[in-house]
């Protein structure tokens, strides 16, 4: 017993100075490994240093911040000195403690997978393989994070820099930067060495043959071997482990017991005993207020709106809750809003006179009308100069600097906890997507719909029968990778999705990260801030690293 609580502590118990140190350093003792009760112990403290702790530090919850804030869905309502902000308006810092962490705790991750992997045998169980599968799954997948979050896009070039392969325990062993090839061609070893191991049914909280497989078919799709992306997406699908939630019950998707959800792949489990704290530095903290808890300063982007709202019946709309005002009656206030030219939000309180809809602005009364435009309703009022504007009329809102409140739950209220949240790391709609897109590049249009319509109906959204149904200038990738968006916004995908494809981040929409005299209306894939620089603190005690441009 001793060990095995020696062992926790030592692979998973880090302060804030740990962090700054090498992180080549803690390595768990020999002596732990003695017996298969020590394996498993080493094991549960590396998910537990993945994991992150209740102050919001380590790994998984920097991941989501550095991943996430980046992307087109989220819009930031005031400025903060919190590294998060550099981050989140493309002026990244070489300084920055969250981004530190994650390269910090990542490589503390991979040096405990290595002392597992270097301590035990393969074949003189089914629970040691088990358990050496899982270091080698966790290995594998800490690579993939760190080699997208610090080196360029798979398909922009395998000669690009990733990340050092630390393949041993040994502290002496400072291997430099690899290439973005390598680390990749490391990343599938250690994954196809995951699956065969592997074998034993787990809960979800731990890595399992289909974790192996669900990441692999990521991997491979971001690497553009669309036959093996799809191969390996199959596997898990025709598993018959896992189904998806259905639609009435999808927007309560991550309040249910993670373990209990069929859905759910491969999550990082939180508990509100040890991983809760009061909730104010979860994850799900900066995106709303719940019960009294959370900043909720970052909301979702008009950008992400405009997008759901083709569909007003998504119940994926159900992550995104708006913060209505209320009058004396306790009613909503009828009013409309729109982005004006300098992409600042205005609200305008509406009136009915006469059986038409006015709102007042600078004295003179505006009539709100609708017209129907390929079979929906739109509305907007004529300006002044007589030019149309269109607006979202809906009701008036709660507002922080002038930014509307749209709350995003998702990572909230697990267990109907305000901000308990297991970040899922694969689930089985993606499965679909990744079949989707995958055969979008091949040019199959009728299995990409086949699979994304799966995706479309359990959201409650029209299915696309061919491209005569999609809007008006997409393309078939255009549309799955929309489909990609709606799905897994707020997970962690969506800054990798765009970059990976070549694709322009689009944020021209309200958000602070308009401010200042040079702001990133567009980010181009081939742009230097894609990629995080290499933290300072790591290349001072390593010099022969190489930063990113």
């Amino acid at each position: 017993m001793k060990k095995i609580i020696y062992g926790i502590m030592m692979v998973a118990t880090f302060t804030a100075c740990d962090l700054d140190r090498f992180p080549y350093d803690s390595v768990a003792t020999d002596e732990l490994f003695a017996d298969e009760g020590g394996l498993l112990a080493a094991t549960e403290g590396t998910y537990s240093l993945l994991k992150g702790d209740a102050n919001g530090g380590g790994f998984s919850p920097q991941l989501h911040r550095i991943t996430e804030y980046p992307g087109d869905n989220v819009a930031l309502s005031g400025t903060t000195t919190d590294p998060l902000f550099y981050t989140y308006n493309y002026n990244n810092i070489t300084t920055s403690g969250r981004v530190n962490d994650i390269w910090s705790s990542g490589y503390k991750a991979i040096v405990g997978c290595n002392k597992v992997i270097e301590l035990t045998t393969e074949g003189e169980s089914l629970d040691s393989d088990q358990l050496i599968g899982e270091n080698y799954y966790l290995r594998g997948y800490v690579y993939f994070q760190l080699v997208n979050v610090f080196g360029r896009p798979y398909v922009q070039g395998t000669s690009n820099l990733g990340v050092p392969l630390k393949l041993t325990s040994d502290i002496d062993d400072i291997p430099d930067r690899n290439t973005v090839g390598e680390v990749y061609d490391q990343i599938v070893t250690d994954l196809l060495k995951a699956e065969a191991l592997m074998s034993q049914d787990k809960i979800n909280a731990y890595a399992t043959k289909e974790a192996a497989q669900a990441l692999l078919s990521r991997v491979y799709l971001y690497m553009g071997q669309n036959d093996k992306a799809i191969e390996y997406a199959d596997k898990v699908i025709n598993s018959g482990k896992f189904s998806l939630v259905s639609t009435g019950e999808f927007s309560k998707y991550f309040q249910k017991v993670p373990e209990e959800n069929p859905e759910t792949i491969f999550c990082f489990r939180f508990v509100e005993e040890s991983d809760y704290n009061h909730g104010w530095y979860t994850v799900g903290s900066l995106y709303a207020n719940i019960q009294g808890a959370g900043w909720g300063e970052m909301y979702a982007s008009k950008s992400y709106l405009n997008l759901i709202n083709e569909h007003p019946e998504d119940v994926r709309k159900g992550f995104i809750v708006p913060q209505y005002e209320l009058d004396e009656n306790g009613d909503k206030i009828p009013a409309v809003y729109w982005v004006n030219d300098n992409y600042k939000y205005e609200f305008r309180r509406t009136f009915e006179e006469g059986g038409n809809t006015y709102f007042t602005q600078d004295g003179t009364n505006y009539q709100v009308m609708s017209e129907i435009q390929n079979g929906k309703t739109l509305y907007y009022f004529n300006n002044s100069a007589n030019e149309k504007i269109y607006v979202d009329n809906d009701f008036d809102m709660y507002k922080r600097n002038g930014y509307p409140k749209f709350f995003i739950t998702k990572a909230s209220l697990q267990e109907d906890v305000p901000h308990l949240w297991s970040p899922v790391i694969s689930r089985l709609a993606e499965m679909y997507l990744n079949k989707a897109e995958a055969y979008a590049k091949m040019g199959n249009e009728a299995e990409a719909l086949a699979n994304a319509n799966i995706i479309r109906d359990r959201a409650g959204i029209p299915a696309y029968t061919s491209s005569a149904d999609f809007p008006a200038g997409k393309t078939l990738l255009d549309v799955v990778l929309d489909e990609r968006r709606l799905e897994f916004a707020y997970e962690g995908h969506r800054k990798f999705d765009v970059f990976r494809n070549n694709m322009t981040m689009d944020r021209r929409y309200p958000g602070t990260h308009l401010n200042g005299s040079n702001p990133y209306y567009e980010v181009l894939p081939t742009d230097n801030r894609v990629i995080e620089y290499i933290p300072e603190s790591q290349i001072n005690a390593q010099p022969s690293l190489i930063q990113n441009d």
